[in-house]
């Protein structure tokens, strides 16, 4: 049996939403066991990011004014954003836009490993789903980091694992909505 095949997301847990009207901010927080250093690598380096991240980059993303290209994987039509990284303070903070959203990571060192924090401006009818999507990532960024990959889970893959599905209601609840009901009658996994 694969890591994969044996993994399950735990439940919805330290997140929360920021409201500023019709601008909803995804708060996301997760403790890993690795340091500063090795987690701002996940973040920036493009060949890491292609095994955990939902978008392919085409070059560094950890110098300031240095401008990318994000590829979001997995989605039904390709979309392509060139972006740039307006802060970049290794190994502890990380900004840059992805779209029409705003995007950063805290890393803060924690005993003797990482806290990492993200806000990520996404719209509203979609906050629930972005948690669920995000939540999973990490996992895969967690494994990654311990040397145990699962192989990147992100878009239409990630939701169709009943894990997401589950996710998905459990944010919507902790965050006082309805759950959006995507992708109907989705395969369960779990």
């Amino acid at each position: 049996m694969t890591n994969r095949e044996q993994y399950t997301p735990g439940p919805a847990n330290l997140a929360r939403v920021q409201k500023d009207g019709e601008k909803w901010t995804l708060v996301l927080v997760r403790d890993l066991h690795h340091s500063p250093e090795k987690v701002w690598q996940a973040l920036t380096d493009p060949a890491h990011l292609r095994e955990w991240a939902p978008f392919d980059v085409d070059g560094n993303m950890g110098t300031t004014g240095a401008t990318v290209k994000l590829s979001t994987v997995g989605a039904p039509k390709l979309h392509v954003t060139e972006t740039t990284i307006t802060r970049a303070d290794a190994p502890k903070l990380l900004e840059y836009g992805w779209g029409a959203n705003d995007m950063r990571w805290e890393l803060e060192a924690a005993g003797n490993g990482t806290r990492l924090t993200l806000w990520a401006t996404i719209p509203r009818n979609f906050i629930s789903m972005g948690a669920a999507g995000w939540h999973i990532c990490f996992d895969v960024l967690d494994h990654l980091l311990d040397g145990a990959p699962l192989g990147r889970m992100v878009a239409g893959d990630a939701m169709k694992f009943g894990g997401w599905q589950r996710l998905n209601a459990e944010y919507a609840k902790q965050f006082g909505i309805e759950a959006p009901n995507w992708p109907p009658q989705a395969a369960q996994k779990s």
